[in-house]
């Protein structure tokens, strides 16, 4: 082999070999660019994780309210900008703000609870009357009551074994309630921060996924980009307006029954009212109680009033309220509400039904299309054994999709 064979023609080593002007690829360009946007989107959910919550929260309330948006934006001339800016002003104004002064009223409530425990550990409680009158377990809760209340000091005593007993796991309980209220807060400046972005940008965006839906899904994603906005809109709509609304009203009741700390039992019932259940069960325990304490016109009105209210929702204000091709059975709703919370916290009350309800609606979009092509009619069969049928509508036009 001449030397000359194995130098550049500027004189420089050739130190692979002779270059061929034809090579193969060892991955092929298309394989390469699916992998590498593979990583790329992994790496993306990786380091945007922590954003996850807040951006859900986001597209479900601008989902909710998204028809609302609209006759707000044609008020402000079109404007997108002023419209996202206004509405996210409104949501603060008639959202956030009644939700911090009901969490402030609660803690101010928790506080009068401190401070009767730590009056009552210094002079000692007598047992109530109502709890000495119950029957089958009245003398024994009595004796307890005695015990670990009505003694000058038993309070404190019984604080002092458990914290002496479990003094790091109060303190790691204490340091993580604090650190969930901050990381609280930034979620919802994170969420507000979306949602602006939502508003402004949502129509815009929802033709990029609409382009991309249809290159993925071509025969689902026109149905299934009709299901899903329907779904988000009656969840949140049936489940966080109403149950706003009734934990405002039995709190307001509980009120004018005398019941204590009326505040903070509107609260819970609020939240207990987005389980199927979770509100008569709350204000049929207050009204147990204000029987028990001696106060049965109070408990008795308080019952009746629950009653005619939650028939007058379930009857006349849910129906209308809650639209859409998709109702979420008990079974479903409260696998989304536990897994939500576990998951994502509190914001988890709102998001995981949402996705709970998205998942029964594509497994119903799934039977329905199974039902068409078996020539059978269009009823939904779910696994409670609750048939619904999918009201049919008009077909949107369908745009051609350009190779993107």
């Amino acid at each position: 082999m001449n030397k000359a064979d194995n130098h550049h023609p500027d004189g420089e080593p050739r130190w692979l070999g002779a270059a061929t002007h034809a090579r193969i690829a060892l991955v092929p360009s298309i394989s390469a660019a699916r992998w590498l946007l593979l990583l790329i989107v992994a790496a993306g959910i990786y380091f945007f994780y922590g954003f996850l919550v807040p951006v859900l929260a986001a597209l479900v309330i601008g989902f909710a309210s998204w028809p609302i948006y609209r006759r707000l934006l044609t008020r402000v001339g079109g404007n997108n900008t002023i419209g996202a800016t206004v509405a996210i002003l409104l949501i603060i104004t008639f959202l956030i703000v009644p939700i911090v002064i009901a969490a402030s009223y609660t803690a101010g409530e928790i506080r009068e609870w401190f401070g009767w425990a730590v009056e009552v550990n210094k002079t000692g409680a007598p047992v109530p009357q109502w709890i000495a009158a119950l029957p089958g377990v009245g003398v024994w809760m009595s004796e307890q009551w005695t015990r670990y209340v009505g003694t000058p000091g038993a309070i404190g005593e019984v604080i002092q074994l458990v914290s002496g007993a479990n003094i790091g796991n109060i303190y790691r309980a204490i340091v993580a309630a604090g650190n969930g209220a901050f990381h609280l807060v930034l979620t919802l400046l994170f969420m507000l921060i979306a949602l602006f972005f939502v508003y402004r940008n949502g129509v815009g965006f929802a033709r990029q996924v609409d382009l991309v839906g249809e290159r993925i899904l071509p025969n689902r994603w026109e149905r299934i980009s009709r299901v899903v906005p329907a779904t988000i809109s009656s969840t949140v709509t049936g489940m966080t307006l109403i149950a706003i609304g009734e934990g405002i009203i039995l709190g307001i009741a509980y009120w004018i029954a005398g019941v204590p700390s009326p505040v903070t039992l509107g609260v819970l019932t609020g939240v207990m009212a987005l389980i199927p259940g979770g509100a008569p069960l709350s204000f049929a325990l207050v009204s147990l109680y204000l029987l028990a304490s001696g106060s049965p016109a109070a408990g008795i009105g308080l019952f009746i009033w629950g009653s005619v209210e939650l028939f007058i929702v379930d009857k006349t204000i849910r129906p209308r309220l809650v639209g859409g091709p998709i109702k979420l059975p008990f079974l479903p709703t409260f696998f989304g509400l536990v897994g939500g919370v576990k998951t994502m916290g509190f914001l988890g009350l709102f998001i995981g039904p949402v996705l709970m309800a998205l998942l029964v609606a594509v497994w119903r979009e799934w039977v329905r299309e199974a039902e068409i092509s078996a020539g059978e009619p269009v009823i939904v069969h779910d696994v409670l054994e609750e048939e619904i049928e999918l009201v049919e509508e008009p077909p949107r036009p369908r745009k051609a999709a350009s190779s993107v």
